[in-house]
């Protein structure tokens, strides 16, 4: 008790709170087709405290969404997903990645055709490729895809986050028909799969 009284008058509120985000929290890139169904779905995560949709891997800085739907940026439509590892791993959070989008489609999911919706995971640590690469060789091994995973390891680069109106989509936008039609269904297959990590 005496030792945690110190600590207690050794930092501020505000010191210790970013302690424990630097100590708790992690941060990974991904992209796997429109990011409004990646944030819908990861939202929805136990242990994940913040989902923001963007771009990254292009060549344009700050590139806007019309820019990126050409084709000409070389960016991809990704989520910044950032979780607290007491709570849910990098693993885990591959792990539900690969079963909500297919990782066998160069540049397309579904309908949604373009280079832009290539799966990718755009790592912020060397330790996150190994994790990645790893869970990769995995699913390969275990042959859960009937074709071979074409997922980019990447280090993430060049991002910003996309346009106001795309943030919180699905929640803003219930309605709307690609909504229904795509993001409902992906985030149904994860509350099937993942019942246990829905925070809801």
């Amino acid at each position: 008790m005496w030792w945690s009284g110190i600590v207690m008058r050794s930092f501020s509120r505000r010191t210790l709170h970013t302690v424990y985000r630097t100590v708790m929290t992690e941060v990974i890139t991904l992209g796997g087709g429109c990011f409004w169904c990646l944030e819908a779905v990861f939202v929805r995560v136990k242990g994940v405290t913040d989902v923001e949709s963007g771009y990254c891997n292009g060549h344009v800085v700050k590139p806007s969404y019309r820019q990126v739907c050409g084709g000409n940026t070389g960016h991809a439509e990704v989520v910044k997903v950032t979780f607290n590892t007491s709570e849910i791993t990098l693993k885990e959070i591959l792990e539900i990645f690969f079963v909500i989008h297919d990782p066998t489609t160069p540049n397309c999911q579904g309908n949604d055709v373009g280079t832009q919706y290539r799966s990718g995971i755009y790592y912020h640590t060397p330790d996150q490729k190994t994790v990645a690469e790893a869970v990769i060789a995995e699913l390969t091994q275990s042959k859960q895809f009937s074709g071979p995973i074409v997922t980019e390891v990447l280090p993430v680069s060049n991002y910003s986050a996309a346009e106001d109106y795309h943030q919180d989509y699905y929640a803003n936008n219930p309605g709307q028909g690609y909504c229904r039609a795509v993001v409902g269904p992906k985030v149904a297959k994860f509350r099937k799969h993942f019942a246990s990590k829905l925070n809801e």
